[in-house]
């Protein structure tokens, strides 16, 4: 059995599809800041067979649940505060993602204006599809589904 300690504040992202925990750190900017993180990779789960857990030690307004909702807003957050779950929290796709993704239309402003902030809304909630908030480029790349 693998024991990985209790947190004393931060988040433990649950029910992540087996291999994405690597995409989700790197998208999480984790590598880039102060603090310690546990992965633990290919454990059983009896809902999706087999899933990736990550536990984040930070502050808890440390991490953009948003980044995570659009990635796959059927893993799980447990909130961490003094060792014990403060709160579960399900996640939707966001309304809007911020410098996520960028958009592929050479003809689109930010293109050109390099420090423009790249930014899609959620222009269908129910496909779940995302525009690029200047030129409605739909979002083409593939999310971790």
């Amino acid at each position: 059995m693998l024991n990985v300690g209790a947190l004393r504040e931060g988040y433990v992202l649950d029910h992540i599809k087996a291999g994405k925990a690597m995409t989700l750190y790197h998208d999480l900017h984790l590598d880039k800041k102060n603090c310690t993180v546990a992965m633990i990779m290919n454990a059983r789960s009896n809902k999706l067979g087999k899933k990736d857990i990550i536990k984040v030690e930070c502050p808890i307004d440390e991490l953009d649940l948003d980044i995570v909702g659009f990635i796959d807003h059927n893993i799980t957050v447990n909130i961490i505060k003094d060792e014990q779950i403060v709160e579960k929290r399900e996640l939707k796709p966001p309304k809007q993602i911020v410098n996520v993704i960028k958009c592929k239309n050479p003809r689109c402003i930010t293109s050109i204006e390099q420090g423009l902030d790249q930014i899609f809304f959620l222009a269908d909630p129910e496909k779940e599809i995302y525009r690029c908030k200047y030129c409605e480029e739909k979002y083409r790349g593939m999310r971790n589904k």
